[in-house]
């Protein structure tokens, strides 16, 4: 079970010096010293400052505030207001720009390759009694709250009962903006009370002629 501790990322400043970004992870990882090799990239910025975003030609983003009230956002001359917690799709080679009415924000940036992959972020909320699991190709943040997350159940194939008293299943306390990677051979699965951003990266198919 892989988690992203948020305490471990290193600040990295903006092209522009607006602000800075934590990369969570990004596709393939070797490209991510090069700005814009890789082909897809989840990161949490602070933006501190009103001002334009760097431009990324090629890609879509998906924005979504995680703490801070409001983040107007402009995009080829259209004013979006962003609302906490809810994700906007946009290109990323549109001109935009940030103002903030109520202060500093933080946020949650998807960025895709168009047309290889499709991002998406859903925020929910989570509960004490039913787990939720996060499945191969998706990550799942805490974005406020307390949770834990367990490496989940074996699959059937594997020998009955010998892993299930492993000290490892022990629930992993999670810190705030905490990432859990999913997997396909036992799904991690998050307990709590609060709310959860997952990020899921599909890759396009491309039907042949």
């Amino acid at each position: 079970m892989e988690i992203i501790r948020f305490a471990e990322l290193r600040p990295e400043p903006w092209r522009n010096g607006g602000g800075v970004t934590r990369e969570l992870a990004s596709h393939p990882k070797a490209a991510s010293a090069q700005d814009g090799a890789w082909d897809w990239r989840v990161s949490i910025a602070d933006v501190g400052s009103a001002g334009d975003f760097s431009t990324f030609p090629g890609m879509e983003r998906v924005i979504t505030v995680i703490d801070g009230e409001l983040l107007l956002l402009t995009v080829d001359g259209e004013e979006h207001p962003l609302e906490k917690y809810r994700p906007f799709r946009f290109s990323g080679e549109a001109a935009s720009s940030s103002a903030l009415p109520t202060g500093d924000i933080r946020d949650l940036n998807v960025i895709a390759r168009a047309g290889e992959f499709k991002g998406y972020t859903s925020i929910i909320e989570l509960s004490k009694k039913r787990a939720h699991p996060v499945f191969e190709g998706q990550m799942a943040v805490l974005l406020e709250g307390k949770a834990t997350v367990t490496p989940g159940t074996e699959p059937a194939d594997a020998a009955d009962g010998e892993t299930a008293a492993a000290p490892t299943d022990e629930p992993i306390e999670l810190a705030r903006y905490d990432a859990v990677v999913g997997s396909d051979t036992r799904s991690p699965e998050i307990l709590g009370r609060g709310f959860l951003a997952v990020i899921s990266i599909d890759r396009v198919e491309h039907a042949h002629s």
